[in-house]
């Protein structure tokens, strides 16, 4: 192949990958140093480095979403839908932010039943409500809730937060029933959604396909991250 028969999206993709490649070593390396430091007793700088090693885990989420949406455009992703545990992949995402959510003091509370099951791609959601715990890390006061339930042919997955919700320009429902001004492309949020977005989309079921809204209130009257899958 020649240099005019490479895209410009693919030499992007190819960047990305390399990019998030030399993250995740760094995230590593970080890691080993802050539990270093833990264990000699040094919390101050163990701190300083759960912060870092927190905006590192961002920034690889953040390029594994490019790239599982350049291959949604170039309709290349491994799309795996298959049964499994909605608590199981819940506390799966919850284990990769948990060292934050100590750090700051935030409380996570989850409800879902044991035996709750449903079928879409495992790596997809879980990099979903991961991206919506993010989220929620920044926004909240002190307190996140995950809900996994069944209702009406739909597995909704809901994270709330009781901080002060979000913005309006950032409201959004695919049914079009939340403010449609949220542009996904500017601003520090917007990949999140359009991915969420996407992903959502891909997920179909007898002439259905889920969705995704983001709004205010909740059990805490903070931010609404819900997810709809059929």
């Amino acid at each position: 192949m020649t240099m005019e028969e490479i895209s410009f999206t693919d030499l992007m993709a190819s960047s990305i990958h390399d990019m998030k490649n030399s993250v995740n070593v760094q995230v590593h390396a970080l890691e080993q140093i802050a539990n270093e430091a833990r264990d000699r007793g040094d919390l101050q700088a163990f701190e300083s480095l759960v912060v870092v090693i927190a905006q590192a885990h961002r920034m690889n989420a953040n390029l594994i979403q490019l790239l599982s949406l350049y291959k949604f455009g170039k309709s290349i992703y491994p799309l795996d839908i298959a049964e499994q545990s909605v608590a199981d992949v819940i506390e799966e995402a919850l284990l990769q932010t948990r060292s934050v959510a100590e750090f700051k003091g935030i409380g996570v509370e989850v409800s879902c039943e044991p035996h709750c099951y449903w079928y879409f791609d495992r790596d997809l959601i879980a990099g979903v409500l991961l991206n919506a715990l993010n989220k929620a890390l920044n926004y909240t006061l002190d307190k996140i809730r995950v809900v996994g339930e069944v209702t009406d042919g739909l597995l909704i997955l809901r994270v709330e937060d009781n901080g002060p919700g979000y913005p309006g320009h950032m409201l959004f429902s695919d049914t079009g029933t939340l403010n449609k001004g949220v542009n996904f492309f500017s601003g520090s949020t917007g990949l999140g959604f359009y991915f969420s977005s996407q992903v959502a989309r891909l997920h179909q079921n007898q002439g259905r396909s889920g969705s995704l809204t983001i709004k205010n209130g909740g059990a805490y009257g903070g931010g609404c991250f819900v997810l709809s899958l059929p």
